[in-house]
This record gives C-alpha cells, structure tokens and sequence, in this order.
C-alpha cells in the first residue's frame, strides 16, 4: 500500500512528482503518515499522531532544534547532502578565485599585474568531511594538492577532530564544510589565524558561526592570512557597512552556494528516494541526530 504523504505548507509540482514517483500517494494533513515540509518551523502545524516522518528542505536544523525537541515521536529527516555538488563547486570556485587573487583584480580601476599563488601543489584542509567534503575532496584531487581531511570520528584515514589543532599551521588553506553545533562555534578564531601561514585562504560554505567574525577581521587587516571566501558570515546577512566589505583581502557572496534553480532539482530527487525509502521500510537518508547537532 502506498504510504500517505502530505506536502506543505504548498504543493509545488516537482515535489508532487518526487512523492509519486517514489510510490507515494498525495493526502491532506490529518490523513498524512508522513509529511515533506517547504516552510519555515513556525508555519509548521501541529502534527497528527499519525505522522511518523517529515521530510525538511534544509541540510542545517539549527531553526528546527525546538520543534525537533518537541516531537520526539517523528523522525526528522533533513536534505544533508542532496545539494553536496554544487556546495562543493562553489567552495572550490571561492578558493582558486583568493588563490588567483580574483578579489584585488575584481575590484581594480587600472592595469597591475600581481603575483599569486596557485592550488597546484598545496596542501588542502577540508573541514568536515560529510557530503560536501566529500564532493569537494574529489573536486580537489586532480588538482595535485595534499588534502587533510577532518572528521568527527577520523573514519577511513581522516583526522579525527581531537587533533584538529595539528593542521593550523600546517594547511596551506582551508575549508570550512563543518555543521554547526556548540562544538563547533568558533572553530576557527584568533589562537587558529594566528598560525596559519601568511598565505592562508579560507573559504567557509557552511555557518558562519564557525568562525570568529571579529577575530577574522583583525586577521585580514594585519595580513595574518591572505584572505577569506565566505559564502556564509556571522552575523548574515552581513550588514552594510561591514569591516569585511571594505576588506580587499575578503570574497564575499551573499549565500549562494546552493542556487534555487537547483536547489528544487535536488530537492526533489531526495524526497523521491525517501519516499521509496519509507515505503520499502529502508533507513531513511540523512536522519537528524540531535545529540550530534545535525
């Protein structure tokens, strides 16, 4: 029997297609089992003790924590790492533009030729080695660079974050793919800047919270670092005026890594395999853990 899937707070129609492709039939709320959700936390209503699962559109939880807390007999399921390539593409494009100094060139008004680094023979720290990380390290590899990679638990040859201080003054460069968790609020501040190595590009694709704002600005404007590529700050949207607007050592984009265009694309081809997933009675991709903060 098909599973009864309600979609809310609207129906677009590739989300339709993913539930039914998945095997699921379309219901209303009070009839629903399972429930993929396109709106904010507080738009969600109270659930029927039919439902089971719901489906969120984000990779992050941390707006849903309280409303996770709150329904202890669902299972939450996020969009972690359905949007993992083009995360990862974008993170790459940010680090050779600081490498190649597209910053200083973007912002030029004459002819000035500039020494620059270059990725090729770097040494690389990814920062979170989850679906973005991954996707980015295989980005990464045809590049000749040595690639550290940190992970909670150091699985399959990674560093494990326990001796994540080992890498600061070792890396080349650096990039910030980690959740944000309390362990990882600022990860990286002023005792981390201080021993990279006066090259250093960052490049942060994942919270801003993951690094000391105020740490960072003084890091750039010292030239402790290179530079930063964030996609992500802390606080967001960064407001005008901003010490790292008028930094020439930073590359900002407003949070674009994860384009709309795709972003319903991949969105709906996780819902589809979850729906087939719940059906079959498989485990669910990308479940919430909220002992581990994601």
């Amino acid at each position: 029997m098909a599973p009864a899937i309600h979609i809310g707070p609207e129906a677009p129609e590739h989300l339709v297609r993913a539930v039914q492709e998945g095997g699921g039939e379309l219901v209303e709320l009070d009839a629903a089992e399972a429930v993929v959700w396109v709106g904010d936390p507080d738009a969600l209503p109270e659930l029927p003790a039919s439902v089971k699962w719901v489906q969120l559109q984000s990779a992050g939880i941390e707006p849903w924590v309280e409303r996770i807390r709150a329904t202890p007999g669902v299972k939450f399921t996020t969009a972690a790492g359905a949007y993992a390539g083009q995360v990862a593409e974008l993170a790459l494009g940010l680090l050779i533009a600081g490498i190649r100094n597209f910053n200083q060139y973007a912002r030029a008004w004459s002819w000035d030729p500039q020494d620059s680094g270059t990725l090729s023979g770097s040494t690389v720290a990814v920062i979170g080695a989850g679906g973005i990380g991954r996707e980015l390290i295989k980005r990464l590899e045809p590049h000749d660079v040595k690639i550290l990679a940190v992970t909670r638990s150091g699985r399959d040859g990674t560093i494990p974050v326990e001796r994540i201080g080992e890498i600061w003054g070792q890396a080349d460069h650096f990039v910030v793919c980690a959740p944000a968790t309390e362990d990882t609020r600022h990860l990286i501040g002023a005792p981390e800047l201080w021993v990279m190595k006066p090259h250093t590009w960052i490049v942060n694709i994942a919270r801003g919270s993951l690094i000391d704002t105020e740490a960072l600005v003084q890091a750039l404007a010292s030239r402790i670092i290179g530079g930063a590529a964030l996609d992500v700050t802390d606080p967001e949207p960064l407001p005008n005026g901003h010490p790292l607007w008028a930094s020439p050592h930073a590359l900002i984009t407003p949070h674009v890594a994860n384009p709309p265009s795709t972003m319903a694309r991949d969105l709906a081809r996780r819902v589809q395999e979850n729906v087939r997933r719940y059906a079959a009675g498989e485990e669910l991709l990308a479940p919430v853990n909220l002992t581990q903060g994601y």
